[in-house]
């Protein structure tokens, strides 16, 4: 290295952005109010619904430490969740597996996000969503990707979808013991696998992915070769 040359220096480690409250500001300021913010957990898993929740924050209390779901432990959650449905006005809706399996897991999202937004107590002017679609609802909708970690009641609906679902899929997890929904939440895991190929899929399950898919396929050529044993030639 020459004299005039300088050391690299490490990269500092660069603070996360947390959602704020700006944007529902802001629109309050252009006399737009009541805004909600709208968010939903589950699209990935192999069992269990898609959930959606829809929530308008009291701009007077608005919960310190709101984030993205995927960013708190679920003490932390529980906590928000608490605190949220305390001072805010909330809405939940889910899309069945059923549903799911009929339209696909982003049709049947986006129509639980709307059917949230549709069922809070008041009607708001202004949505915001989590993505890059906007929701079909009587008022003004803006998609803000990555919405959950900037926009703070989409956090807050991210936070009240989070805990609706896992709280399910618990208990779920103990109507079917063996399967682990009330530790994988219905995701693909080595130990949701194994289940699956156990003791097959139950009616909570995703016939249109593919690992449930598989597991029902196995089941009927396993009801084919059994039947083929014990029918008389």
């Amino acid at each position: 290295m020459s004299r005039t040359e300088k050391p690299a220096r490490l990269p500092l480690d660069e603070e996360v952005p947390r959602p704020t409250f700006r944007r529902e500001r802001s629109a309050l300021k252009r006399g737009l109010w009541p805004v909600a913010g709208c968010d939903e957990a589950g699209r990935g898993p192999l069992a269990g619904p898609v959930v959606a929740a829809a929530v308008i924050l009291d701009p007077d209390h608005v919960p310190r430490g709101l984030d993205d779901s995927k960013r708190l432990t679920p003490e932390r959650r529980e906590v928000l969740y608490e605190r949220i449905c305390a001072r805010a006005q909330v809405a939940v809706a889910m899309a069945p597996p059923a549903r799911i399996d009929r339209d696909n897991i982003l049709r049947a999202s986006l129509w639980a996000l709307a059917r949230a937004v549709t069922s809070l107590p008041v009607r708001p002017r202004l949505v915001f969503v989590d993505g890059r679609d906007r929701i079909d609802v009587a008022c003004d909708c803006e998609a803000v990707i990555g919405g959950d970690g900037l926009v703070a009641s989409i956090a807050a609906a991210s936070i009240v979808a989070k805990v609706t679902r896992d709280r399910l899929m618990t208990c779920l997890g103990a109507a079917h013991p063996g399967y682990g929904f009330e530790r994988h939440m219905g995701y693909s895991v080595p130990e949701h696998f194994a289940a699956l190929d156990r003791l097959g899929p139950t009616v909570h399950h995703r016939r249109s992915f593919s690992p449930v898919a598989g597991a029902l396929g196995a089941l009927a050529a396993e009801a084919d070769d059994l039947a083929v044993a014990v029918l008389p030639l």
